[in-house]
């Protein structure tokens, strides 16, 4: 059964209750992920196990404001969101539970779930997607745009363009960044991105590579899916941005390139906590991977599992070298990079 709400509906509609099925019988999933690929997963685990799943689709705001709303009284057992940022913030305010899985501590690396207690781990990544850079080859050389710390080099002055600084997107990424180079470099960095705008932050990913491709903009900062998304496409316009931009994976002599996350975790009010810890092995397994990230034109997170996808490996996605700072150090920094965004004057 798939649910969908708006995110405004969720956050009023805390009484609303999924159908009751037998307590051994049923998955209750919250889940910001709604792509067609899921479906063989969501179905191939019931024909596996015999749990059915009950789902409720919105985006990521919309998921917290109902979880939060709901309170002790959530159906909710298993939690799907796409950032970890996003997954920081909902475990920062109690949402999540720790769970103990050999399984998960054996196929999924420790930088792309959340910090263990003693207690077990409240989130686990089971996507990834790389923050590359996208240029204009006529006006700026690869060799110029190598590093995410290039970005800030004033020879990029009036080039760079992004979306807004605040969105988790960005904000993973300037976390990392920070965590890096530490408070004072960090927050010169942002800086010297704010110098280099070609105009104020706005839109959304495609509209930065979009910006690229019509000469607005010399550089510009996306996730490889929406990239990929427009290397699949089949309309001529999208054509036409492809073959007029050019990708780099930054920072593939050094610290390698960020990588976020699409991840999961068991509803802190869980009621069937046994099937919600199956159902997040099984995300984790060869068969689940191909299609939990090729849903959304992403890489697998476990470890030894190769997605392929023909759009990523156009854009040199086969093997780059990822970054391998933990996630959940990452989230610490948020509130503290928001204030440098805050001080530069990072719209």
């Amino acid at each position: 059964m798939n649910i969908r709400f708006s995110a405004i509906a969720l956050s009023l509609a805390a009484a609303t209750a999924l159908p009751a099925l037998a307590q051994d019988k049923v998955l209750n999933v919250y889940s910001a992920r709604h792509y067609q690929t899921d479906e063989v997963m969501y179905d191939t685990f019931t024909k596996t196990t015999g749990i059915k799943i009950n789902r409720v689709d919105a985006d990521d705001a919309g998921i917290v404001a109902r979880l939060r709303a709901e309170g002790a009284a959530s159906p909710a057992d298993v939690v799907l969101l796409v950032d970890a940022a996003r997954m920081a913030a909902a475990d920062a305010q109690g949402l999540f539970q720790p769970i103990k899985s050999a399984k998960l501590d054996a196929a999924i690396p420790a930088n792309l779930r959340a910090a263990p207690t003693a207690d077990g781990v409240t989130w686990t990544g089971f996507s990834t997607r790389a923050r590359v850079i996208v240029y204009d080859p006529i006006r700026v050389k690869a060799a110029d745009v190598a590093t995410y710390e290039q970005l800030a080099d004033p020879k990029l002055k009036g080039m760079l363009c992004t979306r807004s600084g605040s969105h988790p997107y960005n904000l993973s990424l300037f976390s990392t960044v920070v965590e890096r180079l530490g408070d004072q470099k960090g927050e010169a960095w942002l800086k010297g991105l704010v110098d280099n705008m070609a105009r104020a932050p706005k839109g959304g990913d495609t509209d930065q590579i979009k910006a690229v491709a019509s000469g607005e903009c010399g550089v510009a900062l996306t996730n490889t899916y929406y990239m990929a998304r427009l290397v699949k496409s089949t309309k001529p316009e999208d054509r036409a941005v492809v073959e007029r931009v050019r990708v780099v994976f930054p920072n593939q002599g050094t610290t390698g390139t960020h990588v976020n996350i699409a991840g999961a975790a068991v509803a802190k009010h869980a009621k069937n906590r046994d099937a919600a810890v199956q159902f997040m092995e099984y995300l984790a397994s060869p068969f689940a991977q191909q299609y939990f990230a090729d849903g959304n034109n992403e890489f697998a997170a476990a470890k030894g599992v190769k997605v392929d996808n023909a759009a990523l490996k156009a854009m040199g996605g086969e093997n780059f070298k990822a970054e391998n700072v933990p996630l959940a150090s990452v989230a610490k920094n948020m509130t503290k990079v928001q204030q440098m965004l805050d001080r530069v004057g990072f719209k």
